[in-house]
């Protein structure tokens, strides 16, 4: 059965780390449903290539109602840990044990909601020190599974196996 996931995401996405797992994911039979501040528009991803159409507004979304958080990279998480509703949104899916996946800068919305504490992770290579800085257990590694919950994986490069371990933990 096909599992609803979250995709906390707006302007200046890493495009392919959007496109590439959704497609996977959608695939696989699985919902991805897009939030962002407000539904209805369209966010453009920072090579310019791809436009994702917004499903949801935050303040229409529940974690309860959701049965993964997907984050991808680019600029977009850092624009969206500046808002309270997306952090407090991904404190509730990481609480909840529920599966996550973030990659490259996607890891800046768990370090905002302080949820890395004591967990293994990787990300993005500038956002490193700040892992660390957030408890995290630091992985220079392709992909890093944690207690078959997290995943997180480094830049578009590690997407292969990023969609791997996040399809795993989806079935």
């Amino acid at each position: 059965m096909g599992k609803k996931v979250a995709c906390l995401i707006t302007n200046m996405f890493e495009d392919s780390e959007y496109t590439d797992p959704a497609n996977k994911f959608k695939e696989a039979g699985h919902e991805v449903v897009a939030i962002e501040k407000e539904s209805g528009k369209s966010v453009q991803g920072k090579q310019g290539n791809d436009k994702v159409q917004i499903d949801k507004g935050i303040d229409e979304v529940k974690a309860a109602d959701y049965d993964a958080l997907f984050i991808p990279g680019g600029f977009s998480p850092d624009i969206l840990r500046a808002d309270e509703r997306f952090v407090q949104f991904t404190k509730e899916m990481m609480e909840a044990k529920k599966p996550v996946f973030a990659i490259c800068h996607g890891p800046q919305l768990l370090i905002t909601a302080k949820t890395l504490e004591g967990r293994d992770a990787t990300g993005y290579k500038s956002i490193h020190v700040d892992m660390e800085y957030a408890g995290a257990n630091l992985h220079d590694e392709e992909v890093v599974v944690c207690q078959n919950q997290l995943v997180t994986s480094r830049t578009p490069d590690d997407l292969p196996a990023f969609i791997r371990e996040s399809l795993k933990l989806l079935s």
